[in-house]
């Protein structure tokens, strides 16, 4: 089995998309990195690397069986043992991850451009490991206004997919609440043009044409809309608040 030694890592925690596992040039100086003393690296099928990297499922369990203890991370100078840590990569793509002792890819991290180089390398002669997994579960996974799909995110920094999902979040709240005058204000103030053609709809159609149209892209004027839309909302503003104090 091949290993990396001294890896830095930034964990994200409970990410189901690998869009929300930042890469190096997108990690926050308030973000928590970690350094793994040793952690093994698997060379995987890119439909298993995809698995991993985009869902919360069960692990394989030979996979499992493989990187058991043998992952080590660094704290106040000792050597602590995990449980169930690897990095994976398919040639094209790579991914840390540590269970926290569970069977699925709780916590997920990118790898430092050096390190990721270092694997490319390391794997150039390397024959992919093969691990039974369920494809069916893969196949089936549904996106949703929650968790979108990764093409309404491609393109964006870290700053605007994060705002953008809290714009997502607030529209979902919208759509709770089932009132069409509500539905109607927000639509008009998305798309002032639109004000006569929306009166005569049904709150639904309303809400499929708003999000329709605001699902692609970000733009000042999602982020104005997202703004207004969150005001008087403490949860969402919280969210709002801690997203614009960040740099990235």
């Amino acid at each position: 089995m091949l290993f990396l030694h001294d890896v830095w890592v930034n964990w994200f925690e409970g990410e189901e998309n690998g869009y929300n596992v930042c890469h190096f040039h997108e990690w926050r100086k308030e973000d928590v990195v970690e350094l793994l003393d040793q952690v093994p690296l698997l060379y995987v099928d890119p439909l298993l690397f995809h698995y991993i990297e985009n869902d919360l499922m069960e692990l394989p369990q030979s996979l499992m069986n493989d990187v058991y203890q043998k992952a080590y991370v660094r704290k106040n100078h000792e050597r602590v043992q995990l449980e169930y840590c690897f990095v994976a990569t398919d040639g094209k793509g790579i991914i840390a991850i540590d269970t926290i002792g569970y069977s699925v890819p709780i916590r997920k991290s990118r790898l430092i451009p050096r390190q990721e180089h270092l694997v490319f390398d390391m794997i150039a002669e390397q024959e992919i490991m093969k691990y039974e997994f369920s494809k069916t579960q893969m196949e089936n996974k549904e996106y949703h206004i929650l968790s979108p799909e990764p093409e309404l995110m491609n393109g964006l920094t870290r700053k605007e997919r994060q705002l953008k999902q809290i714009l997502f979040m607030a529209l979902d709240h919208l759509y709770n609440s089932s009132n069409p005058a509500e539905v109607r204000y927000w639509y008009t103030e998305w798309n002032p043009s639109q004000y006569n053609h929306i009166q005569q709809l049904a709150f639904e159609d309303v809400w499929d044409k708003l999000y329709n149209e605001i699902k692609h892209g970000w733009s000042e004027k999602h982020f104005q809309l997202c703004e207004n839309m969150i005001k008087g909302q403490p949860f969402f503003e919280k969210l709002w608040e801690i997203e614009q104090g960040s740099k990235v």
